[in-house]
């Protein structure tokens, strides 16, 4: 018997029966849209934090202050300051860019709104080294950090929060702490890095910062920019020993101060989302399998109700090859149709969570190709059996079937 043929038949023995082939294939269309929803929810995970990652800087290391126990309470101290990050870019040639800040929380005023943010304190470089770029405006230089002056940079969110827009704040006053400070830039958005928003912030030169806001040489943070090609573990090593240098810390004595790697904090946040893809996927891999079986039974009981005409097809010359091909033709063509319509049904979804639930989702041709051939396995091996009962009914007893 041709293939073709073989395909006519098991269609129309399909359209024969058509409402119970389509409850046949419900389990099929749950099963394949549930992992492609599933697929394109965790794909899109990750392709948002690989972006966060290409946004913050996968070879910066931040650099703070440690935290010591007094009493059983966690107290931060103080123990960085721009002497250290004078240090960092004297001594060492891992780095490409070295960046302290200084960060407080203040109050901005800017006609009668009135706003809380992050202050943050740096040097010019900032911009460079955390891969900002101005929207409006420019960037502070050392001139105006070395002359102390009273400017500052906006992060894309603070013009919105002062009932304004970046063109018409640029060349504006605000005023922190009460003390009077030009606008002359506003940065292009940025987006959350996971543990603070970078676009609610506004910077001001480190100098400025030191004398007139906080009053000290203090910062909260250093950043280093690692060079490209140097290993971030040589890098690390590398901060530890200067810092330690400029602290008198004795051998064996604890390092008062911490190093994180964005990198690291990263790489744990894309295997947990990993992990939870695959979770999913299996759990929803779990329904296919309920639809291989629901396909297996219904295929059975095909093969009862068709047992007469089983047995004059052979009676007319057709192998037990033919009658095994047309019974497990007719079960693939079952899960590629229900395959089909989980594909549309899980696309439908994935937009749905995209355009209304807000989550980012990532449809790839792999998880289509995955779940067509899953869709196909399931109706050859679930369809095994009854083809294989189908062709091994004897011809005289299958006439012989009521």
């Amino acid at each position: 018997m041709l293939l073709g043929e073989t395909f006519l038949i098991a269609l129309q023995s399909i359209r024969g029966n058509l409402f119970r082939a389509a409850l046949t294939m419900l389990g099929i269309v749950i099963g394949v849209a549930a992992v492609i929803t599933m697929v394109a929810l965790g794909a899109g995970a990750q392709a948002a934090i690989d972006a966060q990652m290409e946004a913050l800087g996968g070879d910066i290391l931040s650099i703070g202050s440690s935290n010591r126990f007094s009493r059983g309470v966690s107290r931060n101290q103080q123990t960085l300051t721009t002497d250290d990050a004078d240090a960092l870019a004297r001594d060492s040639i891992y780095f490409d860019g070295i960046v302290p800040e200084i960060d407080n929380r203040q109050q901005i005023k800017y006609g009668n709104t009135n706003i809380n943010v992050t202050i943050l304190g740096t040097t010019p470089n900032y911009a460079d080294v955390h891969l900002f770029n101005i929207a409006v405006g420019r960037m502070f230089d050392s001139s105006d950090d070395a002359g102390r002056r009273r400017v500052a940079v906006l992060a894309s969110e603070i013009p919105g929060m002062l009932d304004t827009d970046a063109a018409g704040i640029v060349g504006r006053t605000i005023q922190i702490r009460s003390i009077s400070f030009d606008v002359i830039g506003v940065l292009e958005s940025k987006g959350s890095s996971g543990w603070r928003n970078p676009d609610d912030d506004v910077w001001i030169p480190l100098s400025t910062a030191q004398f007139r806001v906080a009053g000290n040489d203090r910062v909260e943070n250093i950043s280093a920019k690692v060079r490209e090609g140097v290993s971030i573990e040589l890098a690390m090593v590398d901060i530890e020993r200067i810092l330690r240098r400029e602290h008198g810390i004795l051998p064996g004595a604890d390092n008062d101060f911490s190093i994180m790697n964005r990198k690291q904090f990263l790489d744990t946040r894309q295997e947990a989302a990993e992990v939870f893809t695959y979770l999913l996927a299996g759990i929803a891999g779990v329904s296919l399998l309920v639809g291989g079986i629901g396909i297996m039974n219904i295929m059975l009981v095909t093969v009862t109700e068709r047992t007469r005409e089983i047995g004059i097809r052979k009676a007319m010359g057709a192998t037990n090859g033919n009658i095994l091909l047309q019974f497990l033709v007719e079960a693939m063509v079952l899960c590629l149709l229900g395959g089909g319509l989980g594909l549309a049904l899980g696309a439908g979804a994935s937009y749905f969570a995209s355009e209304f639930a807000g989550w980012q989702t990532q449809i790839s041709s792999a998880s289509i190709i995955t779940a067509f051939t899953f869709s196909a396995t399931v109706g050859l091996v679930f369809g095994m059996w009854p083809a294989k009962r189908a062709a091994s009914l004897d011809p005289i007893d299958a006439l012989r079937h009521e």
